[in-house]
């Protein structure tokens, strides 16, 4: 909803004054202009289009993912007196299918269908995703942080909107220990999956020291309860900067990967990702988004930084490019080749001179654009 409002907004925000448009040129730069005011940012938004001439009027052709942007498109390029003849897909509405559950423990998500491909980013087990497009034996993706990527398709557990809503209703629990297994019998050794801290799995039976789990697409087996909670009672949480930086400290030494968001390995804003979820609370992706979200504090009061908050470095020129959690003292704890803590201070033994950028305070701002929490989420309950 804070979504469409936003757009709706920047539509009646938008004229850009180009009065007769006649080249092809100039109908490209308007749409290029129009796209870079309603969908910035191509990891949370889809909009891949082009403009044709046909005679008077122009076609408008490609893909989008919502049709509220869709809509908006159309009234600026109409406001700006382009003729449109509408041949814009929006992805959305094009599957039977249009859910999906990860059912690997953990999933690798790429940029484009292949797996040459870079590495974007990860899912765990019980994440749901709104499924986007195909491309092969890749589906294009949309995860509940918003971020679009692809991932292979038989690591999903395709589902329609009637089970999906059976979903989010139904009794799930979540792991709660850094990794562990789901076996097939209380105490075996014969292993259904591996489980890493996040999973969701549901509910077959209470069984004394156990509970019976199935996996998204049917496989089940046994976990302590003591590596789960249940997922209502797990998500009723509050800001706890504490257990956010436990979590942190929990995965030191854990090497580097470009794109890692699990507690078997991360990257600098992977490892902000799981701590930040093993409370509860989902934030946006990468560094350079993270960095937009929360309060933002300038970086040279960084001795007014508090446990928790969230400090950005990067290039000369302000280009974000790492993220690591502040924890007391000019310290904080970061993933750089590995996880590990040094300082902002320049006096510390620690110290680390790469461009200091800005702070951003999560605490207090919780339910505010790129952050919230998995209770207040409508794809979980």
């Amino acid at each position: 909803m804070k979504k469409s409002i936003k757009l709706i907004a920047l539509s009646c925000a938008l004229v850009l004054g180009y009065n007769t448009i006649n080249a092809q040129e100039n109908v490209t730069e308007l749409l290029q202009s129009i796209k870079k005011q309603l969908a910035p940012d191509a990891r949370i938004a889809i909009c891949e289009l082009e403009a044709k001439q046909a005679n008077e009027k122009w076609i408008i052709k490609g893909k989008v993912d919502n049709n509220i942007l869709k809509h908006n498109i159309l009234q600026n390029l109409s406001a700006n007196g382009v003729q449109c003849i509408d041949s814009i897909s929006v992805l959305e509405y094009t599957q039977e299918k249009p859910w999906a559950i990860v059912k690997l423990a953990l999933a690798s998500h790429r940029t484009a269908g292949k797996h040459a491909a870079e590495m974007a980013t990860q899912t765990i087990m019980g994440t749901p995703v709104k499924i986007l497009e195909y491309s092969g034996d890749w589906a294009r993706v949309q995860g509940p942080d918003e971020y679009i990527s692809y991932v292979p398709s038989n690591s999903l557990h395709k589902i329609t909107q009637i089970e999906f809503d059976q979903w989010r209703k139904s009794k799930r629990y979540i792991v709660t220990s850094y990794q562990t297994r789901l076996v097939e019998e209380p105490n075996s050794d014969k292993t259904v999956t591996d489980l890493v801290m996040g999973n969701i799995l549901q509910l077959v039976a209470d069984e004394g020291a156990f509970v019976k789990l199935t996996t998204p697409d049917g496989r089940e087996g046994y976990v302590s309860k003591e590596e789960v909670k249940p997922l209502e009672t797990w998500a009723d949480q509050t800001f706890d900067a504490e257990f956010i930086t436990k979590v942190a400290h929990r995965l030191m030494g854990h090497g580097y990967l470009w794109g890692g968001t699990t507690t078997k390995v991360t990257d600098c804003s992977g490892l902000v990702k799981v701590s930040y979820f093993a409370n509860g609370i989902i934030l946006h992706r990468d560094a350079s988004q993270q960095a937009l979200i929360g309060q933002r504090i300038e970086a040279k009061d960084w001795k007014t930084a508090k446990l928790g908050d969230l400090l950005f470095w990067g290039t000369k020129s302000g280009r974000v490019t790492h993220v690591g959690i502040y924890l007391k003292d000019g310290e904080y704890i970061h993933c750089s080749g590995r996880v590990k803590i040094n300082s902002v201070d320049p006096q510390a033994h620690n110290y680390l001179t790469t461009p200091f950028l800005s702070i951003s305070r999560i605490d207090g701002k919780i339910g505010t654009r790129g952050i919230t929490m998995v209770k207040d989420h409508l794809w979980y309950f």
